[in-house]
């Protein structure tokens, strides 16, 4: 492969992992080209600017912009290294879909040549690899390529998903370990050499449906593992126990680690990728499809109770203390408090008020409802009732003797020295 000056690399998608991988790369050197779909991202990122929340991110792309190492574009060019970073949502009855990737596979066939790797970073069902060269070998039947011609391939295929948390992003895409999965061996290489150049975790090879399965099985995992504390949360409410001291004690157990409880589970991670699994053999993951379903319900569960403490004080205002699926970002994807905001924003209207300090407008999803964005101190200057949904800082910071006399509802056990209602429905011992 090229020395690191001399290296252009395209990346396709420039999201909430797109953009800071491209950064990234960029950092090293290399010349790389983002490619988006939307005329205002790439005219954001051609400014230098962000469009997307994440700490450090403003810095590095204005540097690298600022020094000709990364600029942002409609089209395609041609390139030595493709890297695939576009959504893979999921359709009807949960049904995986990866349209934007075979869509992306389809713009890199047009500019592809020999000796270039192309590397999938989407979060993927299992094969997803393999149809991508399935389609290059159609596109380009000039090209062999891996998994579809005899002897050496004249290009490489590799699946090597991200593995990051938002607010650490820029960090932990260089600090954490890759799982780099290859067509073939050789293919699998090639990614590695790309990886190397700036990674400094470990990259582990595999093929690529070792590395497709486990992302999904990383993302099954931690959705397991939050239904059983939103389970607990449920059995807890219902016994009048605080769940939160529970699960502080319990965790002083060597070996018990219980997850924090909340209304639900968002993003584009772990509340898609489990279906994938499910999806691909739903007769073999019965647990896996009833940790989504209870954390799916989680949400209507926190819409009915709060629906119900707005309804006891009919006149009052109510502010809905975040949007984002976790705190400090802005990131809205599937996020369970903006599903719960616009249920009872849909329902109470003009009654309810939203405080997102990561938004400077309200979602779409308001429109027609009557919900107003207002800051937090205005919220606990005329609202009566407070619904934590998120656990942003500046929510935590909110003493005590400020919400003195106010109906609050914090699914996310932010304030444990909040006075807490008794249980609707005392625990009766009979016998």
């Amino acid at each position: 492969m090229v020395s690191d000056s001399e290296l252009k690399v395209v990346v396709l998608g420039l999201g909430y992992i797109g953009l800071p991988t491209a950064a990234v790369i960029a950092r090293t050197g290399a010349k790389v080209l983002g490619v988006d779909v939307h005329p205002h991202v790439v005219e954001t990122v051609n400014s230098g600017k962000v469009h997307i929340e994440e700490i450090d991110l403003d810095g590095l792309v204005s540097g690298v912009v600022a020094r000709g190492n990364l600029r942002a574009s409609l089209q395609i060019e041609p390139a030595d290294v493709f890297v695939i970073a576009v959504p893979t949502p999921f359709g009807e009855n949960h049904a995986p879909d990866i349209g934007y990737v075979l869509k992306a596979a389809t713009n890199v066939a047009v500019v592809l040549k020999a000796g270039d790797v192309v590397i999938l970073e989407s979060t993927s069902p299992v094969g997803t690899t393999e149809k991508v060269a399935e389609l290059l070998a159609q596109l380009r039947p000039d090209l062999r390529i891996p998994g579809h011609c005899t002897g050496s391939a004249d290009v490489a295929i590799a699946y090597c998903p991200e593995r990051v948390l938002p607010g650490r992003i820029l960090v932990e895409l260089i600090d954490n370990d890759r799982v780099i999965g290859g067509v073939t061996p050789r293919c699998a290489r090639k990614a590695l050499q790309f990886y190397r150049r700036f990674v400094r975790g470990a990259c582990v090879t595999t093929s690529a449906k070792a590395a497709e399965m486990t992302k999904l099985a990383e993302n099954a995992f931690r959705d397991v593992n939050i239904a059983f504390a939103n389970e607990l949360s449920l059995v807890a409410d219902r016994m009048g126990v605080d769940v939160w001291e529970v699960i502080r004690l319990a965790n002083r157990h060597p070996r018990v680690n219980i997850l924090s409880p909340g209304p639900g589970v968002g993003g584009h991670c772990i509340a898609v990728d489990p279906w994938f699994l499910v999806n691909a053999a739903p007769d073999r993951t019965p647990l896996i499809r009833t940790a989504r379903e209870v954390n799916d319900g989680k949400v209507e569960h926190v819409i009915a109770e709060a629906a119900a403490l707005v309804e006891s004080r009919p006149h009052g205002r109510v502010a809905c203390l975040g949007l984002a699926f976790k705190a400090n970002i802005d990131d809205f994807r599937e996020s369970p408090a903006l599903k719960v905001a616009e249920a009872l924003a849909r329902r109470f209207g003009e009654r309810i008020t939203i405080v997102e300090p990561y938004a400077a407008a309200l979602p779409a999803a308001f429109d027609g409802t009557g919900a107003t964005l207002i800051d937090v101190d205005a919220a606990l200057e005329d609202c009566e009732t407070l619904v934590v949904l998120v656990d942003h800082d500046v929510f935590r910071s909110i003493p005590l003797d400020e919400r003195v006399g106010k109906q609050v509802y914090d699914t996310r056990g932010i304030w444990p020295d909040q006075p807490r209602p008794a249980a609707a429905e005392p625990l009766r011992l009979v016998g």
